[in-house]
């Protein structure tokens, strides 16, 4: 079975549908790349995998023993989120708080696994230091250490190289590789349509029509084909 599968997905508001007729399903250990113009439905479909917003029509089944909360969420940052005054080992071990308990204290395990994913991160000289302090891609991997308290299952990435300078997206890219090859499924929202292809096994490709295929699938697509060539020419409309 699928680790999540969507059938059928309507999304939008009340004010009307975004995005109809979505089917996909992702396997344990993909790496899923979301690409598609801005506006058509991209962080709408994130936040209805989360459960913050419920489909128009259709539905999202969770397989593998797959709980809502075992999705760890990295989302785009706002200057507000940017400017957050916690220390780094504050923000990373909240994402313990994201599994469904009934206690709000952190355990002796709880305080393990997040010292395990700020050494995973390589974030170790920055534990005490204020959030707000560091730079962007520090930010980043500080919120990555968080989503992996949360889950070693999935995670959600909504743009995570956003604002960030060649060298830094570079070494993201290859962060967020690597945890896939250590087996964590990696469903990213990105409007790199080269890195995607370069990085994921799969590719949902939002617009009027949907597309999802694997990498090679959609190089060989006249979709894809058309997308790529525009996305290096910059023009990077719809297709």
């Amino acid at each position: 079975m699928a680790q999540l599968t969507c059938n059928d997905l309507t999304l939008g508001y009340e004010s009307g549908a975004i995005l109809e007729g979505l089917s996909f399903s992702v396997e344990a250990g993909d790496y899923l790349a979301i690409v598609g113009e801005n506006g058509s439905g991209k962080s709408t479909l994130m936040k209805t995998i989360l459960g913050l917003l419920k489909p128009l029509k259709g539905e999202i089944v969770r397989g593998e023993g797959l709980r809502k909360y075992e999705i760890g969420y990295l989302p785009q940052q706002s200057m507000v989120q940017r400017d957050f005054p916690a220390s780094v080992w504050e923000v990373v071990l909240s994402g313990c708080l994201a599994k469904e308990r009934f206690f709000p204290f952190y355990t002796r395990a709880d305080k393990e696994r997040a010292m395990t994913n700020v050494e995973r991160l390589g974030i170790t000289p920055f534990l005490k230091r204020s959030y707000r302090e560091l730079s962007g891609g520090q930010q980043q991997r500080v919120l990555l250490a968080r989503a992996l308290c949360a889950t070693e299952k999935i995670l959600l990435l909504d743009e995570p190289v956003s604002g960030l300078d060649p060298v830094v997206t570079a070494e993201m890219y290859e962060i967020i590789k690597a945890l896939n090859d250590e087996g964590i499924t990696i469903i990213m929202i990105s409007h790199d349509v080269q890195a995607a292809v370069r990085y994921a096994s799969k590719i949902l490709h939002i617009g009027k029509s949907p597309y999802f295929g694997t990498v090679a699938e959609y190089l060989a697509s006249e979709r894809g084909k058309r997308y790529l060539s525009e996305a290096a020419a910059g023009e990077g409309g719809e297709v």
